[in-house]
């Protein structure tokens, strides 16, 4: 009975490390697909836009946009994105603002005071107000749409403050193209180097927006709306069958159906739209968790849609690991559990030599992740990309970190367990008169400190075996679980 639950163990640990290696292999995909067309499509879209402007100067009449801002107790920036999107430099007469705002506590008030404001200068803003909040951030922007004026939709997140000239210069790779449903903006970030997890935080966000979004939009594959910094066309938005409440992540839910239903989504680099980024571990988990949650949500509600569809083969393919990105975090938690079992039964059923070449290329999908970040800040920072580059340790740290919380995401997703829309908390810009949001307390970080312990205790095991290459890992486990336990123990207090 023991050897069949090892023997299992074994399996168990091999399939996770050949998902991990496939993953990683396709980074180079990615990498690939991003150099193929990237410059070509930025030249175009500059183009675009340097056109459409042109013609707006010389006075071309301009869509009426609706925008859409969905807001939750978020007493700490709900003023800021309001007052951003009002100074949009965007005609009066040809913009609407519906502050779709779901709060139960003194951000209303806020809220009116700054919308009250506005329109006495002018600009048509529309606090809407529901009776429940049913759907979350889905059903608050349904319940907008309904009575929205405008033929395009942006949408941005209370945490987001775009310049003046984002709504046009995003418009210009729109209007234009009957075909596209939603223009894409690239985040960026208002508090990237406010502490080490910021820092982390800004280069996994770049590898995602500057190599991944360019990949896929350049190439005719699948690809997500992000949920703000961007522009709906509204007919993609109806044609998709609307915002949908049943996953968690209803951008990547809505944004699949409009491509299904044969709209283009563009994502264009080069039109930038800072946003805070968490800055405490608890609030990164919790959007990580939703983020993870939610994607294997639409991957069971969407995927076999996607395979009967007209898609090429390579789209379909892609879509896999486009849907199932956060997979890797149940394979890499398998990883570190089972190390051990492999360590003592690996060597007595592969020779040395036979392991040493099955290893080989365990080392270009081990690095392919880190190469795609390491192009990511070449192409945004030329002159300091290297110094950026330092970190990358602190990016890997977490990454290993966080796959309990994100396997605990995967499993609920798959188990089918409903779990509410937990918004993740945001500072402002400063910390005189704000509202003090926090998550509550869990029994995790005991959990991640466990496993801390335990990946510790299998390099020990590792050394003696003469099991050297598992070391680093195992180390980086340990070290990722520790952070986080750690901080979470902190942040609990």
């Amino acid at each position: 009975m023991i050897d069949i639950l090892l023997g299992l163990a074994l399996a168990l640990h091999l399939i996770a490390s050949l998902g991990l290696f496939i993953y990683g292999l396709n980074c180079y995909a990615m990498l690939w697909l991003f150099f193929r067309n990237y410059k070509k499509n930025v030249n175009r879209q500059s183009k675009e836009e340097e056109k459409f402007l042109t013609e707006v100067e010389y006075g071309r009449t301009l869509p009426v946009v609706t925008v859409q801002l969905p807001l939750y107790n978020e007493y700490n920036v709900a003023a800021r994105v309001i007052e951003a999107v009002a100074a949009l430099d965007y005609p009066r007469e040809k913009l609407e603002v519906q502050v779709l705002d779901d709060s139960t506590d003194e951000t209303r008030d806020l809220v009116d005071r700054t919308a009250s404001s506005l329109r006495e200068k002018g600009t048509d803003v529309i606090v809407f107000r529901r009776n429940s909040r049913t759907g979350y951030k889905a059903g608050a922007l349904a319940e907008g749409l309904k009575v929205a004026k405008g033929e395009f939709i942006a949408i941005f997140d209370s945490d987001f403050v775009p310049e003046p000239d984002f709504l046009i210069r995003l418009l210009a790779h729109i209007v234009d193209q009957p075909e596209v449903g939603l223009a894409q903006g690239r985040w960026t970030h208002l508090n990237g180097d406010h502490s080490l997890l910021t820092k982390a935080q800004t280069m996994g966000i770049d590898g995602h927006f500057v190599v991944e979004q360019c990949a896929r939009s350049n190439n005719n594959l699948f690809l997500n709306f992000n949920g703000t910094a961007g522009v709906w066309r509204r007919q993609a938005i109806d044609d998709a069958g609307g915002w949908a409440a049943d996953t968690l992540t209803e951008d990547m839910d809505l944004s699949y159906r409009s491509q299904l239903a044969g709209w283009k989504i563009e994502y264009v680099p080069g039109v930038e739209c800072p946003a805070e980024l968490p800055e405490t571990f608890r609030a990164f988990k919790s959007q990580q968790f939703r983020w993870a949650k939610g994607s294997i949500q639409t991957t069971i509600k969407l995927m076999p849609t996607v395979f009967r569809s007209d898609a090429s083969w390579f789209a379909k393919f892609q879509s896999i690991f486009h849907f199932t990105h956060y997979a890797v975090h149940p394979m890499m938690l398998t990883v570190a559990l089972l190390s051990i079992v492999a360590m003592h039964k690996i060597p007595h059923l592969i020779p040395d030599w036979a392991f040493g070449i099955l290893a080989i290329p365990l080392i270009p999908a081990m690095i392919g992740p880190s190469l795609l970040y390491l192009v990511s800040q070449r192409a945004l920072h030329p002159k300091d990309w290297g110094r950026r580059m330092l970190r990358l340790p602190l990016l890997l740290i977490i990454g290993f970190g966080i796959c309990l919380s994100n396997s605990k995401a995967v499993w609920e997703a798959v188990t089918g367990k409903v779990s509410g829309f937990v918004r993740t908390p945001k500072r402002g810009e400063s910390a005189k008169g704000k509202k003090n949001y926090t998550l509550s307390n869990t029994a995790a970080p005991l959990l991640e400190l466990g496993l801390a312990a335990w990946c510790a205790f299998s390099v020990v095991v590792a050394l003696p075996l003469g099991q050297v290459g598992l070391v680093p890992f195992m180390s980086c486990y340990a070290l990722g679980f520790l952070t986080m336990g750690v901080a979470g123990l902190r942040e609990n207090a």
